[in-house]
C-alpha cells in the first residue's frame, strides 16, 4: 500500500511539472504539450492543454516501481523491408548489424527523471505501438536521458552518430538546447516546441502538441460558423491560459473579425466570484455571438453553471472534459471542442487501427502523450525513407502535413460535447 501511494504521489507530481496542460497540460509548467500543445519546460507550454483535475499518472504494466534501479528496455527491432531503388542483396549504407538494410531510428526520452518518466513512458508506449503495426524494416533503440539539458545533448550526438533518424527531446529546455546549439546531425523529430519559437535548423521537424495551435483552429471554426460575429474571450490568469486567448484574438483579428477579452482570475480552481458576478451581468446586458474559453475544465464548469449554454462557447483540448457516456455534465452540453482525434473520435480510421494503452484509468495528459509517441513513429518513418520530401499523414494527433521546408502542420479533430459524448464536425478548412 506504501508503494502504491508513493507512486500516485510521484505520478501527481510528474503530471504537474509537465502540465501544470494539453491537454492537459502538458504545457503547464513543464510545457511538454507546447499547447500539443506536447511539451516539457519549466514555463508554460504550448499542447494544448491543462488537466482540469488530478488524474491517474499512465503506469505501463512492465514498469519496475524504483525507476532508478528498472532494466533498460532492449531495442525494439522488426524484420527488414526492400527500400526504394535498393537491390533485395544490397545493405542499407551505414546500416547497423541489427537488421542489414533496415532504418535505424534513435528514441530519445527522458525515461531517468523522475519528474518526466511517466510522460516519457506514455510516448515511448505509443511509439512501440506504432512500431508494431507499421515499423516492417525499421530497428528502434531507445535512448534514455534524465532532467539534464546536457545528458540529453551528449545523448543526442551519440544517438545521431549511429542513427538515420532521432526522435526528441521531449522536454522543451533540451529541445531549445538543440536548436541553440545547431549540432543537428541527422534528421530529427522534436516532441516539443523551443522557446522561443523561430527558424529551425534544417532537418528538424517539430511533432509537439500546440495549445496556440489549438486556439487558432478554433478561431477559424467560430469564424465559420458565426461569419459576423462578436466574440467575447474568456481568459484566467494562468500563463498558458493568456497564450491561448492571445493566439485566438490574433487569428480572429486576422479573419476581419473583433472581440474583446474578459479575465476571470481563479485561485486553487474557484473562480473569482466578483468577476464572474461582473461576467453574468455583461451577459445580460450585451450579450456576444460567440465565447472562446481559455480556461480549464473546472473553471469552464463555473462559468457555463452560472451563465448558462445558449451562447456557443469554442475551447482547445485544456477545456475538454472528455468522454463520459450516460453522465454527461448539463452545463457543458453543446461546447465546441477542438482536440485530438485520439480524444474526441474512438470510430476514426486512424485512430481505430492502434490498440488502446493497457491502463485504463490514465488521465487525458498522458493519452495525448500516448497519441503523440504513435504519430511520432510515422514522421520520422516518413523522414527516413523520403528525405526532403513533402507528405502527409491522416494521424491519430490529427491530419498533418510536412513541407518541404520541414514544417509541420497539424489540424485537430472538431465535435461537439453532448450527454458524454462528442458528435464529429468536418474539420476540413
Amino acid at each position: 500500500m506504501l508503494i502504491k501511494n508513493l507512486k500516485a504521489l510521484c505520478a501527481g507530481l510528474g503530471v504537474v511539472l509537465l502540465a501544470g496542460c494539453s491537454t492537459v497540460s502538458l504545457d503547464e509548467p513543464q510545457g511538454l504539450c507546447a499547447p500539443g500543445g506536447a511539451n516539457t519546460s519549466p514555463r508554460s507550454g504550448d499542447y494544448a492543454c491543462p488537466e482540469p483535475a488530478p488524474a491517474p499518472r499512465y503506469v505501463p504494466p512492465a514498469r519496475d516501481p524504483a525507476p532508478e534501479s528498472a532494466p533498460e528496455p532492449a531495442p525494439f527491432q522488426t524484420r527488414p523491408i526492400q527500400l526504394p531503388g535498393q537491390a533485395a542483396d544490397q545493405p542499407r549504407p551505414g546500416a547497423g548489424a541489427g537488421n542489414a538494410g533496415a532504418v535505424r531510428l534513435a528514441l530519445l526520452l527522458p525515461m531517468n527523471s523522475s519528474s518526466l518518466g511517466g510522460a516519457a513512458d506514455a510516448v515511448r508506449a505509443g511509439f512501440m505501438a506504432s512500431v508494431e503495426r507499421d515499423g516492417a524494416g525499421v530497428d528502434v533503440e531507445l535512448v534514455p536521458t534524465s532532467d539534464s539539458t546536457d545528458d540529453a545533448l551528449a545523448s543526442y550526438s551519440r544517438a545521431a552518430a549511429s542513427h538515420d533518424v532521432v526522435v526528441g527531446p521531449l522536454a522543451r529546455p533540451a529541445v531549445s538546447a538543440l536548436v541553440a546549439s545547431g549540432a543537428l546531425g541527422r534528421p530529427t523529430v522534436a516532441l516539443n516546441h523551443p522557446d522561443p519559437r523561430g527558424n529551425l535548423p534544417r532537418g528538424m521537424v517539430v511533432a509537439g502538441l500546440s495549445i496556440e495551435d489549438e486556439a487558432r483552429q478554433a478561431a477559424d471554426w467560430a469564424a465559420r460558423e458565426h461569419p459576423h460575429g462578436r466574440v467575447l474571450i474568456l481568459t484566467s490568469n494562468a500563463a498558458w491560459a493568456q497564450r491561448a486567448a492571445a493566439a485566438f484574438e490574433a487569428r480572429w483579428n486576422e479573419l476581419g473579425h473583433t472581440g474583446q477579452r474578459f479575465a476571470l482570475p481563479s485561485s486553487g480552481g474557484r473562480v473569482d466570484p466578483a468577476a464572474m458576478g461582473e461576467l453574468k451581468m455583461r451577459l445580460d446586458v450585451d450579450p456576444p455571438e460567440l465565447l472562446f474559453g481559455a480556461l480549464d475544465v473546472v473553471e469552464l464548469r463555473q462559468v457555463r453553471a452560472q451563465t448558462g449554454t445558449a451562447i456557443p462557447c469554442y475551447v482547445g483540448s485544456a477545456g475538454n472534459p472528455g468522454r463520459t457516456p450516460g453522465m454527461g455534465l448539463p452545463e457543458l452540453d453543446g461546447l465546441r471542442v477542438v482536440d485530438l482525434p485520439w480524444v474526441v473520435r474512438p470510430d476514426n480510421r486512424a485512430v481505430m487501427m492502434y490498440p488502446r494503452p493497457l491502463e485504463t484509468e490514465q488521465s487525458l495528459t498522458m493519452t495525448r502523450l500516448y497519441a503523440l509517441g504513435i504519430d511520432a513513429f510515422l514522421v520520422a518513418r516518413e523522414l527516413a525513407l523520403r528525405p526532403g520530401s513533402a507528405f502527409v499523414i491522416d494521424g491519430v494527433t490529427g491530419h498533418l502535413e510536412v513541407g518541404r521546408d520541414g514544417v509541420l502542420r497539424r489540424r485537430e479533430a472538431m465535435a461537439v460535447y453532448r450527454d458524454g459524448n462528442f458528435e464529429p464536425v468536418d474539420a476540413s478548412p
